[in-house]
């Protein structure tokens, strides 16, 4: 036979209601910076991650990602030729300095033409010549 309990705590609630923006707490270590993250940079993000689902086989085709991502084929492959970039053009492209304002620096369309290229050190050569 079971007895009834009663359990007695604080719950505390903010005004912020479900989907505002949070602002972050004055206790938090970190410190942000100012500005956006470059389009390229996100792309190149985005371009990791999806290579990473097709290697673990939860997405089998690059037709399955479009789809999922609500983009279309040719805008996918665009975005998954990033990959053939050599890896240190990669994270040079991830660590982009933030944007203030205007254009970025550096766009996809800059970068196709170099997605191209198999040797990684006539990238680096074309990449210099376009980098910031």
């Amino acid at each position: 036979m079971t007895s009834p309990f009663t359990i007695e705590c604080r719950v505390n609630f903010s005004q912020q209601g479900r989907g505002s923006r949070k602002k972050p707490s004055p206790n938090q270590g970190g410190t942000l910076e100012a500005g956006r993250v470059p389009r390229i940079s996100r792309l190149m993000g985005l371009a990791i991650r999806f290579g990473e689902l097709i290697g673990s086989g939860q997405v089998t085709t690059y037709a399955e990602l479009a789809g999922l991502g609500r983009v279309t084929r040719a805008r996918m492959t665009q975005i998954m030729s990033l990959l053939c970039l050599a890896p240190d053009i990669q994270e040079e492209i991830l660590f982009l300095q933030r944007m203030a304002k205007g254009r970025d620096p550096v766009q996809l369309q800059h970068l196709l033409p170099i997605t191209g290229i198999s040797d990684w050190r006539k990238q680096k050569i074309r990449w210099k010549s376009l980098a910031p």
